[in-house]
């Protein structure tokens, strides 16, 4: 793992997870179910969490949604999932917290937008009984800021400031440091509320990755609470992907985040849990965390004519996926292993050796054999049409080998 200096924020605990100081850089996602909708939410939360999530958040929108929360909750404990369930609160959080005791007692954290709960218009009434709700059941609060719902009455008040100033600085500049304003204020009101400085976490969400940098640089710098990081409104496929990453590796980088979420927009019919994947291999990609074992493949080129070795590599890529959940407990550490899947002679053989296990697949012309390495040594070459049957076995011997110790992984928290 690379050894990244992180920023040093104090340690909150939600649920069963603690975030923040050193614990490593948590997972978070959030359902789209309408939430009223008891069975529908329990089988999402359920496949986000398998899916490796470790913080679920859900919208709680209404007297419904307030309701079923106990029942999700209890449905899910059935199932031995016990994944920290986070509501969302927008406009009349005050009032369901307050009229739901359940709701509040089941959920792990609140997250609270001071943007959209009357922070700094005529009172700070609603966040104040919010906060009190949390206090009550010993509840921990995200206080998150976001660009598109930002407290207007703050903005207006910074940019009249702003403008009489004899530097004055650019709008977006203005608006950037409103929303940590908000955050840190919001903070404030918490604390001499009564929540404890450990029971606040602190989010500032934008949609422009330049922004998000910027953003989270200046809150970073200016208090110690765990930050929720992430790209809001992130968008489709490629582009949600992308901006996300771009926007994230450059703060985990740098020692900023302690719990990320990638907010994509699934493609109709597309699975949630992809974005739930994407932050993994964010996190991995940058050698903060191990979620499963990787696949180093080439791209392809005029020598690999042949799709073999692509369909071996989707195939491999599939295969470990659908073992992870039983490997995970079987065999401590195997989430670090590493496999090459080669396509030609060129490259294959020495990137073959750097793997764990790897196999150079033949380039169009080339001999039909298959060299196989294990821990940067050639074990055997294959041959025929059970390539792929008879790599995967080496594969599993190989796991069994060095991971199968006996030993269960520690900590835990889901069990599919």
């Amino acid at each position: 793992m690379a050894q990244i200096q992180r920023r040093k924020s104090i340690v909150s605990k939600i649920g069963n997870v603690r975030v923040g100081g050193d614990v490593p850089v948590v997972v978070q996602s959030m359902t789209n179910t309408d939430t009223a909708d008891v069975p529908g939410t329990i089988l999402q939360v359920a496949q986000l969490a398998r899916a490796g999530s470790e913080l679920v958040r859900v919208t709680v929108n209404n007297d419904a949604a307030a309701k079923a929360l106990p029942a999700i909750v209890e449905g899910l404990a059935k199932q031995n999932i016990y994944v920290p369930i986070i509501g969302d609160f927008h406009y009349n959080g005050h009032l369901l917290l307050t009229k739901y005791p359940d709701c509040a007692q089941a959920l792990a954290k609140y997250r609270i937008n001071p943007g959209n709960v009357s922070v700094g218009r005529k009172d700070d009434n609603n966040f104040r009984a919010m906060v009190e709700v949390a206090i009550k059941n010993n509840k921990p609060v995200r206080i998150g800021v976001n660009w598109g719902s930002l407290d207007q009455q703050l903005l207006t008040k910074m940019m009249d400031e702003n403008s009489k100033s004899s530097e004055p600085k650019d709008a977006r500049d203005v608006t950037m440091e409103a929303m940590v304003v908000s955050a840190l204020r919001s903070a404030e009101i918490a604390e001499a509320t009564g929540l404890p400085h450990d029971y606040i976490l602190l989010s500032a969400k934008v949609s422009g990755v330049q922004d998000l940098i910027d953003v989270y640089r200046n809150l970073a710098g200016r208090c110690d609470y765990p930050l929720h990081l992430g790209l809001t409104e992130a968008g489709m496929g490629a582009r949600g992907i992308v901006g996300s990453t771009a926007g994230l590796a450059v703060l985990l980088q740098e020692g900023i985040g302690d719990t990320i979420r990638v907010s994509l927009t699934p493609a109709p019919g597309g699975a949630r849990t992809e974005e739930v994947l994407v932050a993994q291999q964010i996190l991995q990609s940058l050698g903060m965390r191990s979620f499963t074992p990787q696949v180093t493949a080439c791209p392809g080129c005029g020598r690999t004519t042949s799709t073999f070795f692509q369909e071996l590599a989707e195939q491999i890529q599939t295969y470990l996926r659908e073992s992870m959940p039983i490997w995970k407990s079987k065999y401590p550490g195997v989430e670090e292993l590493k496999l090459a899947v080669m396509g030609c002679v060129v490259n294959g053989p020495g990137e073959s050796k750097h793997a764990n296990i790897g196999i150079s697949l033949p380039g169009t012309f080339e001999e039909p054999k298959a060299p196989v390495f294990v821990d940067g040594r050639l074990m055997t070459t294959l041959k025929g049409d059970r390539i792929v049957a008879e790599f995967i076995d080496i594969l599993n011997e190989y796991v069994d080998s060095r991971y199968g110790s006996g030993k269960t992984a520690e900590g835990v928290t889901v069990q599919a």
